[in-house]
């Protein structure tokens, strides 16, 4: 099953909300996770541009976009960015099946040869 990483921004009302009643989302994410057709392989609260890093394995790309809808519409996050992410395998199969076809494609302007 492929791998998504969502990263995100709390949003203020839910930093108010942890402050005042903290708790482990480990447990409701997981859920989210298994209601989208996936599981939740680890989430952490992270410092710099994003709060959190959430790590899944999704049937595909619309199961992993509706996490991160979910939370969003809920008033819980912002910003939320998904990329699908690959193992050193599979980079290794697509650097094949592009070597195969690279030569074909010519940027816009370039010359044929």
């Amino acid at each position: 099953m492929p791998i998504f990483v969502t990263q995100g921004r709390l949003t203020r009302e839910y930093v108010k909300s942890g402050l005042a009643k903290p708790g482990d989302r480990h447990a409701a994410l997981s859920k989210l996770c298994e209601q989208a057709g996936g599981k939740l392989l680890s989430m952490h609260f992270t410092l710099g541009q994003y709060d959190f890093l959430l790590i899944s394995e999704m049937p595909d790309a619309k199961a992993a976009a509706t996490i991160a809808l979910t939370a969003s519409g809920g008033g819980g996050i912002e910003g939320a960015v998904t990329t699908q992410a690959f193992t050193t395998a599979e980079a290794k199969d697509l650097f094949a099946s592009a070597g195969k076809i690279v030569g074909s494609y010519k940027p816009m302007g370039a010359s044929r040869r």
